[in-house]
């Protein structure tokens, strides 16, 4: 509906962007290492179709979800990984061309979700607006490791805003996958937005703050970059643990790019 329009539109723009580094990558290329341990440019690729065919089942039939939820409890660490790694091995314009149409087929969905309709996930329900805003984080994300492999430096955007809330939101479940309990006072959160205005997010008065570039917070949160190597800065005791463990993404604690 009306609403997921905006977040849709974003995903699409992202993917497009994808998209454009690889459709004229010769075959070759597609084997190269990426950042992420263990897989290739073909398994990022890989993943994301994978990812975008199970959103879409999510989407139009929730009993074909389900069902593959029961069967992802049987190896919650590996599951997904597993998806990668079988799609992987598919000749690189066929693999092209089924991302392509799986994600035309789930951003065209997204946009039927009726209004308060919540679709299950491996995680809590979501909204159709808060699914299109995950899968721009992921394919955000798994772009950048493959242009950090093809040596490309991607312009910021705007999109990032988006991501960069995720990263906000996620703040207690980062706390909660390493054991910990999370901070009972809100958090400030200033970031310099690619055109130079300033994201914000909590009161301005609290006393836990986070400051930096909205970019390097979004490489911080997909654990995408070093936090040595950011700038992204904190202020009390409580925002600087968060950096050290904040992931915007579902799962157990992770350990860098995967």
């Amino acid at each position: 509906m009306a609403g997921a329009a905006p977040m849709v539109a974003d995903l699409r723009a992202e993917s497009d962007d994808l998209d454009a580094l690889v459709a004229d990558l010769p075959a070759a290329r597609w084997a190269e290492p990426t950042p992420a341990p263990g897989w290739t440019i073909a398994h990022q690729i890989a993943h994301l179709l994978w990812t975008d065919r199970v959103a879409l089942t999510a989407v139009t039939d929730e009993a074909a979800f389900a069902a593959l939820l029961q069967e992802a409890g049987k190896n919650p660490t590996g599951f997904v990984d597993e998806g990668a790694e079988q799609l992987a091995g598919t000749p690189p314009a066929e693999l092209l061309a089924d991302w392509r149409a799986t994600r035309n087929q789930l951003h065209d969905a997204l946009l039927t979700v009726e209004d308060g309709r919540k679709l299950p996930w491996f995680g809590p329900p979501m909204s159709a607006p808060s699914m299109a805003t995950a899968r721009l984080m992921e394919t955000w994300a798994h772009g950048l490791d493959v242009a950090d492999t093809l040596g490309v430096r991607r312009p910021a955007t705007a999109r990032l805003r988006s991501i960069a809330h995720i990263g906000v939101r996620t703040r207690d479940f980062a706390f909660a996958v390493h054991g910990l309990a999370a901070p009972a006072e809100p958090f400030r959160v200033e970031l310099r937005a690619p055109d130079g205005s300033t994201w914000d997010w909590g009161p301005a008065g609290a006393a836990q703050r986070v400051s930096g570039s909205a970019e390097d917070f979004c490489m911080l949160v997909t654990q995408r970059r070093p936090r040595a190597a950011l700038d992204v800065r904190a202020v009390g005791d409580d925002a600087e643990r968060w950096l050290g463990i904040a992931q915007a993404f579902a799962g157990p604690p992770g350990s860098g790019r995967g």
